[in-house]
């Protein structure tokens, strides 16, 4: 089953996750890397529009050979995306991805920035874009992050100059970096940000380029080169054992969502920038010509990168350690930079340097990974020095102000452990995504704090801070708090500490559905995280909605452990949609969250606050037929969205489906990007069509066209060919052009109204071209385009019916869109009017 697959594929990827939150131990090459760094003072930022754009592999030579501090600005999170390991979508797939960039930029050695923008789905042109984004506030944004990060150049993942070609959130990250390129070393350009930041100019802007966006080889072979820069970035590191490109395969493949997951590849590769504003650099291997890199670049510097070249020309790979004494004085001369920019990057690179050649290994491990406002959590302190250097713990001082004065020598080698107790301020906030803690629009997430834009995550509640005495200089090194255990079948791991409500609610179901007058009984979940909590819950309701009881009680001994309350919820009498929310009322406080955990493998546990409600419809629903055959694709929740309104589902895995064994379903619906992610299931083929033959119902949603991972070709009984076509707006005219077809009919009439409230999109991949056999039953497009007419056809197939449908259930039906349930519906009753019930399946 496919929850099985993940369940294995979480064991199997385990030790990443280990890996993901645990302090980073540097080998002696490692080491020296991180002194070459230091050593060199330039700064690139790659900008693009969605995590999976980045040049993973100029990221990496910027960072890795040319030894540069890189960044990435993704304008957006991926919020609009799919999901191909999981059902996250929108707000949580947008904090997968957002994790899913941290752990590629710790592959790559990049860093990692984003604007407020919301991925709202695809975008056909950068003026839908930017309209529905709020340029000049992402453009603020961007601003932003390039006179928080002053880079020295910035390359471009796309052109600015070809809008409509492309997706339109590419186009627009290029033209919002072109237009912040140059303002943002202007002083009446956002001017409110100049109380904290000052105005910088980079020096140049690229387009990375490619024979792609010249359609081919060979017409990129005969394109105008003059301003274009070429440089090998396929190089080999002998001290990593790696080279750039196999570290960028491996960044790329963090990306797991959406299907990244890559080859490693090595040998020589060339990369391609076009300048596109300020001046050309006449050797084509140096992005960084004349431009400074040294550290006379700042006052003060000269001394102290005579230091380190000192260091790194006699850099002992035996014992580091050995350069402590110097790496101190460094460090003491950088603390008296007048460049504070300079000096904040350059003390943050050192520190990391001076814990990696002493072997030093600091820790505050948390006895649980959660705690609450006003609460108190015991940590285990652990301090080793791992050189014969002399290193003193004068202090560990937590964030919230508790502290231990300890000023003890730390021997080589000899763990210091010691118990500290961190008292959680009672106006700690909770620790949650910072961009969804308010509610925001469709184009823009709401942040207050305008000193939090552009970080890619909510910065940590509790920070320990190591005071140490290292060869008698002072240095302070902070940690994070973390939870450190372990598993008889899972060995070490670390999580990281949260600091949660007393208590959580949530729903089974995101959406409930009441097809007609019948009153449902809605469970509530409530997740205690203390011990011996008690308290009341009250569910609010919207008018026509009733309750058989608004308020309960409950009481729960231990954290951890849950309680369900169940009410009785009748719905009104006519169609209506509605929110119902649960408020936990404990001791004079209210919280009205659930709690969302996203435990992937290879990214750190996420813990996401979202408002706990459910919405309500009623619909005066009607269908026909009762047993249902799901094949699940890349990750959806139409199956459970059909049990929601009273179908029998039962969820086939490729192997499951035999000859003689689908006769019991009234239809078989293949989830989205089914083809595009089993290998096997084209070998099923046949079977699944003989079953259409004898009568049944089949229902395709939608595969992709184009990619790498192009579906089987004979996916219907009839000659079919996907597209890449889509209509992207999802209040677009939608047409009949088979009105009295039975699928717009039976057992529902569909009418226009049926097509609104649509979320995201119509749909996508729809067929271009299609057997006669096939009836085209719906028509739209998006503005200024002609009609698409692929987004749902039929056929009859020997006895039965043949349904693809490009239209975007899987967002549909989650977000409860009563006209999407009623033609789904409807497409499950082709055929079936005069049908008796079959006998019940388990579900």
């Amino acid at each position: 089953m496919r929850k099985t697959y993940l369940i294995l594929l979480g064991s199997i990827l385990f030790f990443s996750a280990t890996i993901a939150q645990a302090p980073k131990k540097y080998s002696t090459s490692e080491s020296y890397q991180l002194l070459e760094k230091l050593n060199f003072l330039g700064s690139a930022l790659y900008i693009a529009a969605h995590p999976d754009d980045e040049n993973t592999r100029l990221i990496s030579y910027l960072s890795n050979e040319v030894k540069a501090r890189t960044g990435y600005l993704s304008i957006t999170r991926g919020d609009g995306g799919q999901n191909l390991i999981g059902t996250e979508l929108r707000e949580l797939l947008g904090v997968l991805r957002t994790q899913e960039l941290l752990a590629a930029r710790r592959v790559d050695g990049g860093e990692q920035f984003f604007t407020r923008a919301n991925d709202f789905g695809y975008s056909k042109h950068p003026n839908e874009t930017l309209r529905i984004w709020d340029k000049e506030a992402i453009l603020g944004d961007v601003i932003r992050v390039i006179r928080n990060f002053r880079p020295d150049i910035i390359i471009n993942r796309f052109d600015h100059r070809t809008p409509g070609s492309t997706h339109g959130h590419h186009t627009s990250s290029a033209l919002l970096s072109v237009e912040a390129f140059d303002l943002a070393g202007k002083n009446d350009a956002y001017p409110e940000q100049l109380q904290s930041l000052l105005p910088w100019q980079p020096r140049r802007v690229f387009f990375n380029t490619s024979w792609w966006f010249y359609g081919s080889p060979e017409n990129f072979e005969k394109a105008n080169k003059d301003k274009m820069l070429k440089f090998d970035i396929g190089t080999y590191y002998p001290m990593l054992g790696l080279s750039n490109n196999e570290i960028a395969a491996r960044a790329s493949s963090q990306h797991l969502s959406q299907g990244f997951g890559r080859v490693s590849v090595r040998g020589s590769e060339p990369e391609y920038i076009e300048l596109l504003k300020g001046d050309m650099p006449s050797n084509e291997m140096d992005l960084f010509e004349g431009i400074n890199t040294t550290w006379t670049r700042v006052s003060g510097g000269k001394a102290i990168g005579e230091l380190l070249e000192k260091i790194q020309a006699d850099f002992n790979f035996k014992n580091p350690a050995t350069h402590l004494p110097e790496l101190m004085k460094a460090y003491a001369l950088i603390q008296q930079l007048e460049d504070k920019h300079w000096q904040k990057i350059k003390t943050r690179q050192i520190k990391e340097l001076i814990v990696a050649v002493s072997g030093l290994y600091l820790e505050a491990s948390a006895s649980s990974s959660e705690a609450n406002p006003g609460s108190a959590v015991d940590l285990t302190i652990e301090a080793v020095n791992r050189s014969n250097n002399s290193i003193r713990l004068i202090s560990t001082q937590l964030s919230n102000g508790n502290s231990d004065l300890r000023n003890m020598e730390l021997a080589n080698n000899q763990k210091a452990v010691f118990k500290m107790k961190a008292d959680v301020d009672p106006n700690t906030e909770y620790t949650s995504p910072y961009w969804l803690s308010k509610k925001g629009s469709l184009g823009m997430y709401t942040v207050g704090d305008p000193d939090l834009i552009g970080k890619p995550e909510t910065p940590r509640a509790l920070i320990a801070s190591f005071m140490l005495e290292i060869e008698g200089k002072t240095i302070t090194i902070d940690r994070p708090v973390i939870r450190r255990y372990s598993k008889p079948d899972k060995g070490e791991i670390y999580e990281p500490f949260e600091i949660l409500p007393e208590a959580t609610a949530s729903f089974q179901d995101k959406v409930l559905l009441f097809p007609d007058g019948t009153s449902k009984v809605v469970p509530v979940t409530v997740v205690a995280h203390k011990d011996e909590l008690e308290g009341e819950i009250v569910l609010k309701t919207g008018n026509g909605w009733q309750l058989d009881q608004k308020t309960q009680k409950f009481s729960i001994s231990r954290k951890g452990e849950a309680v369900t309350l169940n009410f009785t919820l009748t719905p009104p009498a006519t169609e209506a949609e509605d929110y119902i929310y649960p408020v936990i009322r404990i001791n004079g406080k209210e919280i009205i969250h659930q709690l969302e955990v996203i435990p992937y493998a290879h990214i750190p546990k996420q813990s996401v606050l979202l408002p706990a409600e459910v919405k309500v419809v009623r619909l005066n629903l009607n269908k026909a037929g009762e047993n249902i055959g799901y094949i699940p694709g890349a990750g959806d929740n139409v199956a459970e969205s059909l049990k929601q309104i009273g179908y029998n589902v039962q969820l086939l895995e490729t192997d499951e489906i035999q000859e003689g064994e689908l006769d019991k379903f009234d239809a078989i619906v293949v989830g989205i990007r089914a083809y595009n992610v089993s290998e096997d299931l084209k070998f099923k083929q046949p079977i699944l069509l003989e079953y259409v033959k004898n009568g049944g119902t089949l229902v395709l949603q939608y595969n992709t066209a184009g990619r790498r991972d192009r579906p089987f070709e004979e996916l219907a009984p009839y000659p079919l060919k996907l597209s890449r076509d889509r209509v992207t707006n999802e209040n677009s005219e939608v047409r009949f052009l088979a009105a009295e077809h039975p699928v717009l009919n039976f057992p529902n009439p569909i009418t226009q109204k049926d097509f609104e409230g649509w979320v995201q999109e119509r749909g996508l991949y729809f067929p271009n071209e299609w057997d006669q056999r096939f009836t085209p039953v719906l028509s739209m497009n998006d503005e200024g385009e002609s009609p698409k007419s692929g987004s749902l056809l039929i056929t009859s197939y020997g006895k039965g019916h043949y349904i693809y449908t490009g239209l975007s259930f899987f967002r549909e039906l989650p977000a409860g869109v009563p006209g999407a349930y009623k033609l789904f519906t409807n497409i499950l009753s082709i055929g079936k009017k005069n049908l008796k019930k079959k006998p019940n399946i388990k579900g």
